[in-house]
């Protein structure tokens, strides 16, 4: 996997000793609210059935960001295969790194390399229906709304009556935007 640079950001393989900034993001609850009600996780948790990635910082697919400017921990990003043409997205930021465009930042960069360098076809994403701000990143960077899913789970949590939200974006839809004028 590549290192890649953004204005703001350097995402890097992530190695083990990023898992101490991983665990903090699972520790904070407003962090993880939309991924389980937002309850804070204990590193020697497990839970067989977690729907959502608990990076330790050696997974294969997984970008640690920090500011390029400063060395600083921002988040994490992936770009999970699904199968030899598909991947999906999926990222997790430290609360005060939210609302100044890392997001988008991070996973426009982690995008592009997909279709440039992995060779996917396809890119998905989901999240909450009522996760309004990981909807704007992935709106940002330009994948588009395609379903939404209601799967009732037993363990509900608060906003998933409204359902989960995917989104994704083609091979050709990519190169269509990058061949418009700006």
């Amino acid at each position: 996997m590549a290192v890649l640079q953004t204005t703001h950001l350097t995402l890097k393989p992530c190695r083990p000793e990023d898992r101490d900034d991983f665990i903090g993001l699972e520790r904070d609850r407003e962090v993880m609210r939309f991924l389980n009600g937002g309850y804070a996780i204990e590193p020697e948790t497990v839970d067989p059935d977690a729907t959502f990635l608990r990076p330790r910082g050696t997974e294969h697919h997984v970008w640690t960001a920090r500011r390029t400017a400063d060395g600083s921990f921002v988040g994490w990003f992936c770009l999970w295969p699904e199968g030899e043409a598909l991947a999906e997205l999926g990222y997790r930021l430290r609360r005060a790194e939210w609302g100044q465009g890392l997001g988008a930042e991070g996973a426009a960069a982690l995008v592009d390399w997909g279709f440039r360098n992995a060779g996917y076809e396809r890119v998905v994403a989901t999240t909450m229906a009522v996760n309004r701000a990981s909807r704007r990143v992935m709106e940002k960077i330009g994948l588009k709304y395609t379903r939404t899913v209601h799967a009732g789970l037993p363990d509900a949590i608060a906003g998933s009556e409204h359902g989960e939200v995917w989104y994704e974006l083609t091979r050709a839809q990519w190169l269509s935007e990058r061949e418009r004028p700006s």
